[in-house]
């Protein structure tokens, strides 16, 4: 029998499908010659899929037996999932088409569909409320991402980023598989349900291990200290445009995912993973601080300020309470906007023949000869190192705040003291930007979508205050549906 409102609260799962299987047919029939046009229309289905969400906000439920779960936690991650999404389609094709980083054609119509099927997937993670919905949506994500970093065929860069992804994204499903298995077969259930039942009555050392397990696999996801090893590579050598979008949309999803799983299969187990979570909080804010600081590549820096951006967030998980969950999300939705501007400025890094620039030492002087792009340089970086008024500074206020509100003070004692750490690789930017002599100058901007788009987030960051009433109320109602 037809399960109507089952199939209406996986509506946005549904609707990306079917749009990525129509915009399959067109590639294959029109070629690469359609890729703009697919992209456009990615897009498209990107709003209708945010659009059918509504249901999902407004009531919510159990899906499919309970392996699905569409409420307002999962609704509030993927409107940032397919925000970033659609930002990521629209910036490609001026990379591409300018040759990437090495002089070749590389626009693909494959690119759009290949975001629209890792939505789906990233989709499915947040929604889960199952073991196995939770493994199939990471695959589903994980396949597509293994493509998107290895997109530039001509370019070895790329070729090893997605060849390095791939086996250790192979290792870490294998962990995340094992941890799924043994915390089956010690509690009986795959659903997130059963198992805090199960761990309701105090934890055997078989549950605990394959809590570790999964915790292991999922860190590896977020990129979180000690499973990072993969990102500063691939984000170096996957295409920009991809490499924006690993650093956004997958790291919501998959900090949405941990977050759903400790709260609600593992919430009755608290005391045991938070330990866990305290230490990978501790390790990723001080590894992403202090191995940023020798770093000459700009997209290498980002790599370990995402890193390092996930141990803050992580703070807010580790207090354990609907404020501390409120935080994180709130925390996702002000890194995406900051992330994302941040890739825009280095799109725009591009020397007088039009080719991508990733060198640091090349912005030296930017200020002299574009002023906008240089004061949006100094926006997202001060905003990155957390510096008031911006909007970066209010997301780690949150999870400080939480985190003291839990009686956690010393771990965010210490996050405030890794934030002056953190500053100095962001202050050497904007030193380099405003301060240094004078490099070669870099070709005009030469988008208008790129220059819109990083003046909308710039203005975000500088004015978000007046939008926090409306964050803070999504991010409790999201943090509200997990308890």
């Amino acid at each position: 029998m037809l399960d109507t409102a089952s199939l209406i609260l996986a509506l946005p799962e549904l609707v990306l499908t079917a749009a990525g299987l129509i915009l399959l047919m067109i590639a294959a029939y029109a070629g690469d010659t359609s890729a703009k046009m697919i992209g456009w229309l990615g897009v498209v289905a990107l709003g209708v899929a945010a659009w059918a969400l509504c249901p999902a906000w407004t009531q919510g439920g159990d899906a499919f037996g309970g392996l699905y779960r569409g409420d307002a936690f999962g609704a509030f991650a993927k409107g940032l999932i397919y925000l970033a999404a659609a930002v990521c389609i629209l910036i490609a094709p001026r990379f591409f088409e300018a040759g990437g980083a090495n002089g070749a054609r590389a626009i693909r119509a494959e690119y759009p569909i290949l975001i629209l099927f890792a939505c789906v997937g990233m989709g499915m993670m947040v929604s889960a409320g199952d073991m196995l919905t939770l493994y199939v949506g990471l695959e589903l994500n994980s396949l597509a991402a293994y493509v998107l970093a290895s997109f530039m065929r001509q370019d070895g860069r790329s070729a090893e980023a997605g060849l390095k992804y791939f086996v250790l994204g192979a290792l870490a499903s294998g962990i995340l598989l094992y941890g799924i298995s043994l915390l089956y077969g010690f509690t009986g259930s795959t659903s997130y349900a059963g198992i805090a039942a199960a761990m309701a009555d105090g934890l055997s050392h078989g549950e605990t291990f394959g809590l570790v397990f999964v915790l292991a696999g999922l860190a590896f996801k977020i990129s979180a200290v000690p499973f990072h090893m993969w990102t500063p590579d691939v984000y170096e050598g996957a295409p920009t445009p991809v490499t924006a979008f690993f650093a956004s949309a997958p790291k919501v999803a998959a900090m949405g995912l941990t977050v759903r799983v400790a709260m609600e299969a593992m919430g009755s187990a608290a005391s045991s993973w938070q330990q866990i979570v305290v230490f990978v909080a501790l390790a990723s804010i001080l590894f992403g601080a202090v191995a940023a600081i020798g770093q000459t590549n700009i997209k290498r820096l980002l790599a370990y300020s995402s890193i390092n951006n996930v141990g803050f967030a992580l703070i807010g998980l580790a207090a354990g309470t609907a404020e501390g969950v409120a935080a994180v999300m709130s925390y996702l939705a002000i890194y995406v906007v900051m992330t994302i501007g941040s890739f825009l400025c280095v799109l725009q890094m591009r020397d007088s023949q039009g080719n991508p620039v990733e060198d640091i030492a090349s912005l030296a002087g930017l200020s002299q000869s574009r002023k906008g792009l240089a004061a949006a340089f100094a926006i997202f970086m001060f905003s990155l190192a957390g510096i008031p008024p911006l909007m970066g500074f209010w997301a780690k206020f949150l999870v400080f705040d939480a985190a003291v509100a839990a009686g956690m003070t010393g771990l965010a004692a210490f996050g405030i003291a890794m934030s002056v750490v953190g500053a100095f690789y962001y202050l050497k930017i904007i030193k380099t930007v405003y301060f240094d002599e004078p490099a070669a100058e870099y070709a005009p901007a030469g988008s208008r979508m790129e220059s819109a788009l990083i003046a909308v987030s710039a203005a975000l960051i500088v004015l978000g205050y007046l939008f926090n009433p409306l964050l803070d109320t999504m991010s409790a109602a999201a943090a509200a549906a997990l308890h």
